[in-house]
């Protein structure tokens, strides 16, 4: 692999005079620098990044930490941050894992988004103290070096909850998220004071993590305690995807007949199914470019303040109203 040393013998020049030329010195004439460069280009030339983080301290990268890539939530939320960094001239890094999270403290990254329920609060604070700048979306920190972008998890749990009792249930199952999720929680949370408000609601509650596999699941066991119309909240909409499948494969039941159901999140798929899934809707694309802008804002100096995303009811097409 050609170094700057075989340019700068290649060129006649000095080894500081390439390096200015490649880091785009105005010390260099442009006939110089086009002569430095051409001869880099023929030699395959590769800057070194750690040697030009030395140099700039900067090394236009933004890493965004996710607790696994499985199943069909991320993908606008992460063309939502690549699409705001791309036109500021930064790229992408997506990570999971502990071993990743060394970019953060070995500097190569400008900052990170934080989006990883096994990246612990602790950790996150050690890398912060030492002047790391993040953002958070699942969690909430009070910190000079930390902003946070949060769905608006309580308005768009009770939306959900509202919605079901509106159309006159009386019994309710609710199919939870993964126990260190924040935004399952805080939808759980929610769902417990609509429940409280309503005693005369018959709850159940079904422990999920966010896979299809626990909408199914959960499904087996409502299909087997069916004695009357239900209403179904699963906390995503990869469950209630799940969920669907398997009443429709395996039992008599009808989802919007026997078994009414909601999702959270509107991934693509939720539009697909018919009849069409009933859901709670917000932008995931405008969620990574928010993350975006307030770390690209931090890392410029600007001051941030809290942002949540809010949401909305998308409302199934084929609904039937028990009253």
């Amino acid at each position: 692999m050609a170094s700057i040393k075989d340019i700068a013998k290649q060129a006649g020049v000095s080894i500081s005079t390439v390096s200015y030329a490649l880091n785009g010195s105005e010390k260099v004439t442009k006939e110089t620098a086009a002569r430095i460069l051409a001869i880099a280009k023929e030699l395959n030339y590769v800057p070194h990044a750690a040697a030009r983080l030395l140099k700039t301290k900067k090394s236009n990268l933004i890493g965004i930490f996710l607790t696994d890539f499985s199943g069909n939530f991320y993908g606008d939320l992460l063309q939502g941050v690549k699409d705001y960094l791309h036109l500021r001239g930064y790229d992408l890094l997506v990570c999971s894992g502990s071993q990743s999270r060394r970019l953060i403290a070995e500097r190569m990254i400008d900052g990170a988004i934080i989006l990883d329920e096994t990246f612990s609060t602790e950790e996150l604070l050690q890398y912060t103290n030492n002047g790391h700048k993040a953002v958070v979306l699942d969690r909430e920190l009070n910190h000079s070096h930390i902003n946070q972008v949060l769905l608006d998890n309580k308005a768009g749990a009770t939306l959900a909850m509202e919605y079901l009792i509106e159309q006159g249930h009386d019994k309710i199952y609710t199919v939870t998220g993964p126990e260190g999720s924040y935004d399952a929680n805080q939808r759980l949370r929610a769902v417990h004071q609509v429940i409280a408000r309503i005693p005369q609601v018959e709850f159940h509650e079904i422990s999920g993590d966010f896979s299809k596999a626990a909408g199914e699941a959960a499904a087996k066991r409502i299909a087997n305690e069916y004695t009357r119309p239900v209403a179904v909240f699963c906390l995503n909409d990869e469950m209630a995807i799940g969920l669907y499948r398997y009443i429709r494969i395996h039992s008599d039941l009808i989802i919007g007949e026997h078994i009414h159901l909601i999702g959270f999140d509107n991934i693509e798929l939720a539009q697909f199914i018919q009849p069409r899934l009933a859901t709670i809707n917000y932008s995931m694309h405008k969620w990574g470019a928010l993350a975006s802008e307030q770390l690209l804002k931090m890392l410029s100096g600007e001051s941030v303040e809290p942002e949540r995303i809010y949401v909305s009811l998308i409302k199934g097409e084929t609904i039937k109203a028990l009253n």
